[in-house]
């Protein structure tokens, strides 16, 4: 089923509003969860958005948060989230680091008590916008396996770094640090399909294709999949996201992140508030001239987009070149929903009594 963007951004407003959230944060909300599925970040769009009304249901989600700093310097600072939904969360917290680094060149803010903040790439882009380069973190439910070991410790604990460039779009590098997202999982899952080796291991450690593995004591793996392949290097990415959002901040890490999935109670023995974040912004004329780092950056997307292909039919990708054609689809014909996203909307929506999608 296609949806057009101005609708989708309606109806997730809605639900937003439904739940209690201001105008303003309904909005922001929406456009975080939309923009995903703008760029065919699927897993992390209105997919989710039942999961945030259930955690809003069990009292996990605060709905009206005092967002505030807890502790600052010229160019960094740690905030609070109170609880609230990291779509709102992180938006406030970058543009903290925005205005910091607009005075002194750079900024950084670790976040506490927050919840998950959708696609990374948003809240980096916020810094594009005004000529920096942008970071964003975040940890995440603990579903990954550090190398060696079949337990889950780690979230999937995307890292986002933006660039402006010239006459090019921005050049965005958004990735998980598991060899797969667990958004991926469920998209596999609702297709009824088996998922990659190497993204996923079952009970024992053994690599399976089994989408429904973790339901059954499975962990997903660190980017690299095993140490043959590099998976230590995936556990260490994954380690520096969960300390630079959580340790750093005051937020849970580890294994006693809170799980996004309602039906799981947080840890009874938290070590802090809520899930983590880590964003920043730089100012690219802190180093040299914008004009002359955007002229370079296009120089070097140039380069790479004509580095010779092993098959004639398959050219070299930028980081970001799929989710912004992604985009620019989209925009037009309208973004896609499986018939079990578009059935658990329509659900939500009867329960909370807004107008729904339709029929598929």
């Amino acid at each position: 089923m296609l949806i057009k963007e101005a609708s989708l951004q309606t109806f997730t407003e809605n639900i937003f509003l439904k739940i209690g959230c201001s105008l303003e944060h309904a909005q922001l909300a929406a456009n975080v969860l939309l923009r995903a599925d703008l760029r065919g970040i699927d897993s992390h769009g209105v997919a989710r958005l039942s999961g945030y009304v259930r955690l809003w249901e069990k009292n996990r989600i605060n709905p009206k948060p005092n967002i505030q700093i807890v502790h600052e310097t010229p160019t960094t600072a740690t905030v609070d989230g109170d609880a609230g939904l990291g779509l709102v969360v992180a938006p406030f917290a970058m543009q903290v680091a925005i205005e910091k680094a607009e005075k002194y060149g750079s900024g950084w803010v670790s976040v506490r008590n927050s919840n998950h903040f959708g696609i990374a790439g948003y809240h980096a882009l916020l810094a594009v916008e005004k000529e920096m380069i942008g970071f964003a973190m975040t940890n995440a439910s603990p579903l990954v396996a550090p190398t060696f070991s079949n337990e889950r410790m780690l979230g999937t604990n995307p890292m986002c770094y933006a660039f402006p460039a010239g006459k090019y779009p921005p050049l965005v590098v958004d990735m998980a640090t598991s060899a797969a997202a667990n958004g991926k999982l469920e998209i596999a899952q609702r297709a009824g399909k088996p998922v990659p080796e190497g993204w996923i291991q079952d009970e024992n450690g053994s690599f399976t294709t089994d989408p429904h593995a973790l339901k059954s004591g499975g962990s997903l793996l660190p980017l690299g999949s095993d140490r043959e392949h590099g998976s230590h290097k995936g556990f260490g990415l994954s380690a520096t996201v969960d300390i630079l959002s959580a340790v750093l901040s005051g937020a849970n890490y580890g294994p006693w992140v809170p799980p996004f999935v309602a039906y799981l109670d947080p840890h009874p023995n938290p070590v802090g508030t809520g899930i983590g974040h880590f964003l920043g912004a730089m100012r690219v004329d802190g180093f040299r001239l914008i004009e002359d780092f955007k002229h370079h950056l296009d120089n070097w997307i140039e380069r790479f987009k004509s580095a010779n292909p092993i098959h004639p039919d398959q050219k070299v990708i930028i980081p970001g070149e799929p989710e912004l054609e992604a985009e620019l689809d989209r925009k037009v014909n309208g973004i896609p929903l499986v018939d079990a996203v578009v059935k658990d909307l329509n659900e939500l929506a009867e329960k909370l009594g807004v107008e729904g999608l339709g029929e598929f």
